[in-house]
């Protein structure tokens, strides 16, 4: 039997207030830039800037509720083996990755990526965090595990 390992996740505190300060000044600014170009009378700017508003707040609002695991596809646990990676979700559905697992590190070394084919044929794609992990430790070695499918 193959060797695997399981790494039970966790909500990154640390990572969603990072996020918190990245995106806050970010989409006020776009925001308070859209009310003064649509009050000077410049619609055409005040749209494009509004749209960008509400784009990073999308953005910034999936990506806290998924460091806080609050949304039902968040990913609690990691099962990787030589032959495929097990995922376990939020809502209790598990999603073994079985064909096409691509591994990507980022350069900074604070998060990776996962992509590959489930049971059913479809394509799915997840991002964990270093935060995420019980200790910098567990993040390193599931990393050096999965460098087989980089």
């Amino acid at each position: 039997m193959a060797r695997s390992d399981l790494y039970q996740l966790r909500q990154d505190n640390k990572g969603m207030l990072w996020d918190i300060m990245l995106y806050l000044p970010t989409v006020g600014g776009l925001g308070a830039g859209g009310a003064i170009f649509w009050n000077n009378g410049s619609q055409g700017l005040a749209y494009l800037l509004l749209f960008l508003t509400f784009f990073f707040l999308y953005q910034a609002l999936h990506r806290i509720s998924a460091r806080m695991m609050l949304l039902p596809t968040a990913p609690v646990s990691l099962e990787i083996s030589k032959q495929s990676v097990a995922i376990q979700l939020k809502n209790n559905e598990k999603v073994s990755l079985v064909k096409d697992v691509r591994y990507f590190a980022d350069y900074a070394g604070k998060s990776f990526g996962l992509t590959g084919m489930d049971l059913q044929g479809r394509k799915r794609q997840y991002v964990f965090h270093s935060g995420q992990f019980r200790a910098e430790e567990e993040y390193k070695r599931a990393g050096a595990f999965l460098k087989v499918f980089a």
